[in-house]
Formats: structure tokens, C-alpha cells, sequence
């Protein structure tokens, strides 16, 4: 900038003195400050490319790579000096291959006497330890393995294919079939300490219809807004006391039907029809044909469910099985109703009604009162007064209670 403004006074003070010396035209006097110009603009040209030259002539050497240093681990320290575990210090990419992993604690305790499905004082009833992943984005992966004081299950485990061709999703493993409600539930969904009547009776109880086998499931929309739902299934023919495969192809089939509408902005009811049929424990050429309707009518609002809700379910069972000289034609009922006080406090009743699979004649009662209690969305504690009267005219009273506890990433569960 010096050397630009030194130029320019040069080329002021030669003007002058040369107009002084000897008078010029115009033109001659534009031109040659034309000249000049050219001049200073090579000189700045040539100011400006000197530090870029000389930068070129001495490049800067790059930093050697020096690896990171490692971190040191992270301690806790308690106050007597022992060292704690730390955790949650695990890197999160070391996590994406592996699937959700859950863990569902189930204790169970009683008090009083009855004679239809006894439980113990205290038990460690069940333990369920949940792998969920999805296997790619075609397929997930559902496996469940249920710990319990009398060993360890595979309570289910399957894949699920979700983007069949003209909207079929189909799900291979063991699983629970979809034989109307209570029997495609696990423990800790339930509302109540124990499984309904009708349930021990005629379904198996806790295990249910539960084997290896195939399902496939298409949704239908039908007019008036009704949602239909209808599943296929096959399973290998063993499912406690209810199916007994005998031969290879002694296989049970499952059969339901759902039909699903919004009556009002906060109430749905929910219909089903099921037919389950299979070879059972005399033999080959005996069935067993179950055949199942079930109903369920919602209230949630909107802005109020987690306040207010209320629930009301019923489920009917019928059950022939084949037998050498006759046939037992059993039924076997539950209704259950559940409002939600507020946040944290459910109160429901149930009542029960059941004949017995290998003896129709003989019928059990029951009801129970049941108080529910959330400290969060991950715990309950729940209560229940069960009162019943066995098809021998025994009446028992019992007090049950129940503490629920998850940890983990628990998927959700069917609606």
C-alpha cells in the first residue's frame, strides 16, 4: 500500500513538472496516465504473487499421527473402600447387533384355603427373559425363555415375516396360538394373580395351546369401518392336556377370527370367534374340538386414558372331547370388568364358570375382587380376593397377591 501511494505522488509530481516545462495536449496527457496505470497495476500484481511464491518454497512438514491415548476406566468407590461395578460403560456401537433383552420378575404369595388350583404360600412364580431384535427389514426375531421353580422353558420363541406378498405375515417357532384371549397372553399381561376357570379347565391353564408350529395372519377392510382380522395356524399336536400328537401326522390346526370398530372417539369393541382341533391323550382316531367366542368393549379418552379407563371382557369356551363310549360336551365361561381410578389404581372383578374336560358333569364356580396398584409403567403390586366353590360343594377363600417388576426393553404386546 506504501508502494502504491509513493507511485501515485511520483506520477503526480512528474505531471506537474512536465506541464510546467512544456504545455501538453489532453489526449497526450490521458494517454500517458493510462500508461502509468497499466504500470502500478503489473507492480501490485507482482506485490501480491510474492508471498504466495515464497510459501510454495517452504512447505510445512505434516504433524507425525500419534495414537490417542487410552482413557483410564472409570471406578466407584464405596464408602468402606470397595470397589463398586460400574455400568452403562459399555460403547453404544457395541450394542447394535444385539437384540432388546428384557427381564420380567413374577412373585406370587397366598393366604386361606381352596380346592380348585391351589398355589403356594410364596413363590418365585416365573422369570421371563425376553430377546427381541429385528432381523432385517423383512423379518423380526421374538424369543422368550421363562424361568420357574420347577425348571426352564422355551415359553416362545419365533420369527416373524412381515412383508409377505398381498399382505400376509406369517410367524414360525413355538408361540402361543391364537386361540381367543387369555390363552395368547403371558403371565405379567394378565389382570388377575391366576388364569380364569374356564382356562385350567378346558385349555390347558398356564401353558395353553403352546407347541412349534406355523401361523399366517391377513387384515381385511370391510365396510361400516370394521377392521377383520383372520389367522391360520398348524402346530406339531402337543399341548398339555389338551392336543397328543400320537404319530407324525397327528398335527392340531387354529383357526380365528377378529373383527375390530371404533364406536366413538374413545370406545372400540372388539369380537372374536376361534376353533382349535386336535388328536388328545386316548389315541389317534380321538379328538378334541374347542370352540371359542370372546368379546371386549373399551373406554379410554383421549386426554384423560392414563386417568380413566374402563374395561369389560367376557369369554366363552366350549369343549368336545372324543372319548371310547361317549363324548364330553363341556362349557366354561369368564366375565371380567376393570375401571381405572387414577393414575396409579385399578379396580376390577371377574367371575367364573366351568365344567371339566374329562367330566362335563362336574362344574366349578368362581369370583374375585382385584385391587391393582402402579407405582410406574414398570412395576405392579396387585391384590385379589378369590372366592370359589368346587364342582364337589367345597367353598374355598383365598387373599393372593402378586408383585411385578421389568427391567429393560420389553416389546409391546398384541392389543
Amino acid at each position: 500500500m506504501r508502494t502504491f501511494v509513493a507511485l501515485l505522488g511520483g506520477i503526480l509530481l512528474v505531471s506537474g513538472s512536465a506541464s510546467a516545462q512544456a504545455p501538453d495536449t489532453t489526449e497526450d496527457r490521458i494517454k500517458a496516465l493510462e500508461e502509468r496505470i497499466r504500470a502500478l497495476e503489473m507492480e501490485v500484481q507482482a506485490l501480491k504473487a510474492t508471498p504466495a511464491k515464497a510459501a510454495e518454497a517452504t512447505p510445512i512438514a505434516p504433524a507425525p499421527y500419534a495414537p490417542p491415548a487410552p482413557q483410564a476406566p472409570v471406578s466407584v468407590t464405596s464408602a468402606t473402600g470397595a470397589q463398586l461395578p460400574v455400568y452403562g460403560g459399555a460403547s453404544a456401537m457395541a450394542k447394535v447387533l444385539n437384540p432388546d433383552i428384557s427381564v420380567i420378575g413374577d412373585f406370587l404369595g397366598g393366604a386361606g384355603r381352596t380346592s380348585v388350583h391351589p398355589v403356594p404360600a410364596l413363590e418365585m412364580h416365573e422369570t421371563e427373559v425376553g430377546f427381541q431384535a429385528i432381523v432385517d427389514p423383512y423379518a423380526r426375531g421374538d424369543f422368550f425363555v421363562s424361568f420357574g421353580e420347577e425348571g426352564v422353558g422355551l415359553e416362545e420363541g419365533y420369527i416373524t415375516f412381515t412383508s409377505l406378498p398381498a399382505g400376509f405375515v406369517a410367524k414360525v417357532g413355538k408361540m402361543r396360538s391364537s386361540f381367543g384371549v387369555v390363552n395368547t397372553l403371558h403371565n405379567h399381561t394378565l389382570p388377575w394373580t391366576d388364569r380364569p376357570i374356564v382356562t385350567e379347565n378346558l385349555v390347558a391353564g398356564e401353558d395353553g395351546i403352546n407347541d412349534a408350529g406355523l401361523s399366517v395372519t391377513r387384515l381385511f377392510a370391510v365396510p361400516l369401518g370394521i377392521a377383520l382380522e383372520a389367522t391360520g395356524q398348524v402346530f406339531r399336536g402337543d399341548s398339555g392336556d389338551v392336543f397328543t400328537a400320537h404319530r407324525r401326522d397327528d398335527v392340531s390346526v387354529v383357526g380365528r377370527l377378529r373383527a375390530y370398530r371404533d364406536l366413538t372417539e374413545s370406545t372400540n369393541l372388539d369380537l372374536g370367534a376361534s376353533y382349535a382341533r386336535g388328536h388328545n391323550d386316548l389315541g389317534s382316531v380321538f379328538l378334541t374340538n374347542l370352540y371359542g367366542f370372546d368379546a371386549t368393549l373399551r373406554w379410554k379418552p383421549l386426554r384423560r386414558a392414563i386417568y380413566h379407563s374402563f374395561l369389560w371382557r367376557s369369554e366363552f369356551i366350549w369343549s368336545q372331547r372324543e372319548e371310547e363310549l361317549t363324548t364330553q360336551r363341556a362349557f366354561g365361561l369368564y366375565s371380567h370388568a376393570e375401571y381405572r381410578l387414577n393414575r396409579r389404581w385399578t379396580l376390577g372383578g371377574r367371575y367364573d364358570r366351568s365344567g371339566r374336560s374329562r367330566n362335563a358333569d362336574l362344574i366349578d364356580n368362581g369370583f374375585s375382587a382385584i385391587l391393582t396398584y402402579w407405582p410406574s409403567e414398570f412395576s405392579q403390586i396387585r391384590g385379589q380376593y378369590r372366592f370359589t366353590r368346587s364342582a364337589e360343594g367345597d367353598n374355598g377363600n383365598e387373599l393372593r397377591f402378586q408383585f411385578l417388576f421389568s427391567l429393560g426393553a420389553h416389546g409391546a404386546h398384541p392389543f
